[in-house]
């Protein structure tokens, strides 16, 4: 019998990655993927910046990023990491305000997945999401190239069955860009934005991804939880 139990903790120090049991999800850490900091500046006069946007657009002057409920998938339109990097690092104006955009994470073409600001903070990345999403942009011009590159979608699905387990997100809870207007979490202040979106990541796209994400979700032992629930827009 002592034999047998010293076979079995020895098999178990050398098989760390068995997915944890039904109803007991693992830790978060033990499935964080590997991530690069690269950070951008983001002090104080863009905290200050970014608190006035969402005082103008959520109604409450605040900077920070609480108890997330939804991961927003992007991809560059560009194809290069550094192209991306520097443009959410320059702050510049974009429709008439600043902050300037920027999103939590970049996933470059060969899978390294960098993170540019603090999961604590807000980025604006999504009109009528930033109050309650992280942004994951993917380098690419097409959703259909990043599908197709295995390393990308590796990274990709990693990172955000990570967040989905460390923030209790549901994978109908993780959406394209293009579909965040049917998202019961879509809130925004401005009339003349309130129809505004963006064409990537649309919903074929997306089913795709989802599904993919539910099969990686499922073998680390995240609980994928519920699909989406759409609301109409009235756009």
């Amino acid at each position: 019998m002592k034999r047998v139990l010293l076979v079995a903790l020895a098999l178990a120090v050398l098989v760390p990655d068995v997915p944890a049991s039904a109803g007991d999800p693992p830790d978060p850490g033990a499935i964080k993927p590997e991530i690069g900091w690269k950070k951008i500046p983001f002090g104080a006069k863009r905290k200050r910046q970014m608190a006035a946007y969402s005082k103008r657009h959520y109604g409450e002057r605040t900077y920070e990023l609480t108890n997330p409920k939804v991961v927003v998938e992007h991809y560059t339109s560009g194809t290069s990491f550094d192209s991306a990097w520097n443009h959410f690092a320059a702050n510049g104006t974009h429709l008439g305000e600043k902050p300037g955009v920027c999103a939590q994470f970049i996933i470059d073409t060969d899978g390294t997945v960098y993170q540019l600001v603090n999961l604590a903070i807000r980025c604006r990345h999504a009109i009528g999401m930033n109050w309650t999403a992280i942004g994951i942009e993917h380098v690419g011009t097409n959703a259909r190239g990043i599908l197709d590159n295995r390393r990308m979608m590796r990274a990709s699905l990693r990172l955000t069955a990570w967040l989905m387990l460390r923030y209790g997100i549901d994978v109908g809870n993780v959406i394209g860009h293009a579909e965040i207007l049917q998202s019961r979490y879509h809130r925004e202040a401005y009339e003349s934005w309130q129809c505004s979106t963006h064409a990537d990541w649309d919903r074929g796209e997306m089913r795709i991804y989802r599904r993919r994400l539910k099969r990686v979700a499922q073998r680390l032992g995240v609980p994928p939880g519920a699909g989406p629930r759409w609301v109409e827009s009235g756009c």
